[in-house]
């Protein structure tokens, strides 16, 4: 679940992050110092004592300190510090100014109240955060973000026509075909999915040039390997995966490799030396794109996802998944449509007559 409550919350933080400035951070001379010592921490990966920290700072900067904020919200959340990310919500829709800062700023609460709701499987916060979007949207009603998220947290609260309604409503606004596109279609033809721990929607160009999107893989068994060819475990690993690649060819599955690799040509040259037939990717590093998706901090790190996109296992190390492959790919020839049953042709009808 963690992956899917980074979702909510960095999707939320990617945007407050654009209208953030200079002034964001704090004023005061000793929240300034405070704040130094609060990424120090985050250096040192001590993440508990970076958000004390940047709680600290903030509190000296008189609640007055965005840029910790910000952090208290994300550390906040990955710790399941709910209070302290809450908070940090609440002064930034104080400290808001403008209908759109003002929007932002309750989207940035609902998605922490979603993300809480998540994790802890409170009702109470999905209404809260339905509140919130609704304020937001009072302020910014062409707001795509905040629209999808009321979308989700309608779902959550089993209210589908109204979630259909808003998903209906982000795919007008969103025309883009892009992955968040494709699964909001999804949703509408199913909102039951948007209660799914749906992997999240990513879209990447291939070594061999295929584009493979999540949303396109629909009747499909997924396994996603991240790895790099400068991890030794993964090197151990391979053979495992190259033995599923080739013993679940012609099936209905998709193992697509996700290398953290910076080095591109290194990685090239691994792909071709070790046989690596199957679909490959290079994301490059922790903090690339799909790889921060996923929350993925150490490799090997795979996950299994199902016919119908949902997250199913994962695992960090060589793992035994082929039994649940197996039973997925299983479940993904039922969901197939039976073939068309041959028929006898028609004779052919007589050609109307003409006046």
């Amino acid at each position: 679940m963690r992956f899917a409550i980074a979702t909510f919350v960095f999707a939320c933080l990617s945007l407050v992050a654009l209208a953030q400035t200079l002034t964001d951070a704090p004023t005061n001379e000793k929240a300034q110092k405070t704040y130094k010592e609060a990424h120090q921490y985050l250096h040192q990966r001590d993440y508990q004592a970076a958000l004390d920290s940047f709680k600290k700072a903030d509190k000296q900067d008189g609640g007055h300190c965005r840029a910790c904020q910000k952090e208290m919200i994300k550390y906040g959340a990955e710790l399941g510090d709910w209070k302290t990310a809450e908070l940090a919500a609440e002064e930034g829709i104080a400290e808001a100014q403008g209908d759109k800062a003002i929007a932002l700023a309750h989207y940035q609460l609902a998605a922490v109240l979603m993300s809480q709701g998540l994790q802890k499987h409170k009702e109470d916060a999905f209404s809260r955060a339905h509140d919130e979007t609704t304020k937001a949207l009072a302020l910014v009603p062409n707001f795509p973000s905040a629209v999808l998220l009321d979308g989700r947290v309608l779902a959550q609260l089993k209210q589908d026509d109204a979630a259909k309604a808003q998903f209906q409503q982000y795919a007008k606004l969103h025309t883009t075909d892009d992955p968040d596109r494709q699964r909001v279609l999804r949703y509408i033809e199913n909102p039951e999915l948007a209660r799914a721990r749906l992997a999240p929607a990513f879209a990447v160009t291939t070594l061999d040039g295929q584009h493979i999107s999540m949303d396109d893989l629909q009747g499909k068994v997924v396994l996603l390997d991240f790895w790099a060819t400068w991890c030794g475990p993964c090197r151990e690993a391979l053979p495992h995966v190259r033995e599923m690649a080739k013993k679940f060819q012609g099936q209905p599955v998709v193992i697509l490799s996700v290398s953290l690799d910076s080095d591109e040509a290194k990685w090239k040259e691994f792909v071709a030396k070790n046989d690596m037939t199957w679909p490959q990717y290079r994301d490059g590093g922790f903090t690339s794109p799909v790889a921060k998706m996923f929350n993925v901090e150490a490799i090997p790190h795979t996950f299994t996802i199902d016919a119908d996109g949902i997250m199913q296992e994962e695992h960090i190390g060589d793992a035994s998944i082929e039994g649940k492959i197996k039973k997925l790919v299983a479940r993904a020839r039922e969901m197939q449509p039976a073939p068309a049953a041959a028929s006898v042709p028609a004779a052919s009808p007589t050609p109307a007559q003409p006046n």
